[in-house]
């Protein structure tokens, strides 16, 4: 009895910090690491390891999330990449190995109910601390990122918009899913407030073509098939209007075009956009002498910086894109792991219990999908977790005879 009691209060414990990582991802890099390690210490103290792994094998995006995160522990095995260079790009993608346990102890409807709430608090948290350092409330704080130009707070300025640009489909999806009518009238407050937030307020261009298309989206999941398509253009209009008026957003955008404009291939890039297109060229160029399985895990910076060597061109550890990230290293056989993890995202979200739970999902995909396209947003410590985080509490809900039903 004293052990079963003892596994009991282990298992509550990994629920209870799996739920505050809502919370801490948004907020805290140091919260993430204790919340991880106090999750794998009471999994393991739980026992109960025949159930871990049947929920797993059971779940197909378990299966996809891990079988991507067992690719990169092949490829540490070969190509050029050092060893402790293959073991530290490794660390930087070991939320993926946490999907299959955050599937387990998400399968409790009221857990994950608990753990939206909680990444639904962090973000309004951080977007009410913006508002106030845009309007200079506050200023000069350890929360305060940027200026009342770039009022960003926690975190860098692309990933705040990121995560505001998801906030207005979790909050539209949270207001739509309550009885009351105050909380509806608070979670759509929410909802309009983030859209302004990355349309008006943030300097990351990622999170703006992300909340286009999530409000593209939104427009379709709310109106009737016949009316979707005319909500959809006076969602484009609207924000066409806010990027080509608005001075900020306004000079970003012009400037970025700018830029594209002005690139030359083979020349080296002076710009932003101009040496991301530089990296994209070249991180294709080394994938098309290593097309199958990459040069291996941790190897893109001494690839990278071979690949420009004897030119004028600058070195990066990053190619700024994941599915090149993964490609490079991997080849096609990561690239489409990648690939396949999200389609499995988008092909089961249809199965999944609610229907805030179905839309998110796939609010998730077009998120990681759009932002992987300008960001290797998986190697990032709080994208990757959160994108982990997420899919392991959505898909949680997958029931194992819908997902056979599926397949079949």
């Amino acid at each position: 009895m004293r052990f079963t009691t003892f596994q009991n209060g282990a298992e509550r414990c990994a629920r209870i910090c799996a739920i505050a990582l809502g919370v801490s991802i948004p907020i805290s890099v140091a919260f993430d690491n204790i919340f991880l390690a106090l999750i794998l210490v009471s999994c393991v103290a739980a026992a109960g390891y025949r159930a871990k792994l049947g929920s797993a094998l059971r779940n197909p995006v378990a299966l996809a999330a891990f079988a991507l995160f067992a690719l990169l522990v092949v490829g540490t095995t070969y190509g050029s990449g050092y060893t402790d260079e293959g073991i530290d790009m490794l660390g930087k993608y070991l939320d993926l190995a946490f999907v299959p346990i955050f599937v387990y102890l998400f399968r409790d409807e009221q857990t994950r109910h608990r753990a939206w709430i909680a990444l639904a608090v962090a973000l309004a948290l951080t977007l009410v601390i913006s508002y106030l350092a845009r309007f200079g409330v506050i200023s000069d704080n350890l929360l305060v990122m940027g200026d009342r130009e770039n009022p960003v707070v926690f975190k860098q300025y692309l990933t705040q918009s990121v995560m505001m640009a998801f906030a207005t489909l979790l909050f539209s999806q949270l207001a739509r899913a309550t009885p009351l009518i105050s909380r509806r009238y608070l979670w759509s407050a929410l909802a309009i407030f983030s859209a302004i937030n990355v349309a008006l307020m943030s300097l990351g261009r990622t999170g703006q073509v992300i909340l286009v298309a999530l409000l593209f989206y939104l427009a379709h999941t709310i109106w009737p098939r016949r009316t979707a398509l005319v909500t959809a253009v006076g969602v484009a209009v609207v924000i066409g209007a806010l990027i080509f008026s608005a001075g900020a957003i306004n000079s970003r955008f012009s400037q970025a075009l700018e830029e594209w404009n002005n690139w030359r291939p083979g020349e080296t890039a002076q710009t932003s956009v101009g040496q991301r297109l530089e990296f994209y060229l070249n991180s294709l160029e080394i994938m098309r002498k290593h097309p199958l399985v990459g040069t291996g895990t941790g190897s893109f910076s001494k690839e990278y910086a071979d690949q420009v060597a004897g030119t004028s061109m600058t070195a990066t550890i990053n190619p700024h894109n994941e599915y090149l990230n993964m490609a490079v290293q991997l080849g096609a056989i990561g690239m489409f792991a990648l690939l396949y993890l999200f389609f499995c995202e988008w092909r089961l979200a249809p199965l999944l219990p609610t229907e805030h739970e179905r839309h998110l999902a796939r609010g998730v995909v077009i998120t990681f999908a759009i932002g992987c396209l300008f960001n290797s947003l998986l190697m990032d410590h709080t994208e990757g977790l959160w994108f982990a985080w997420m899919t392991g509490l959505l898909f949680a809900g997958l029931q194992p005879q819908k997902t056979g039903a599926s397949a079949r």
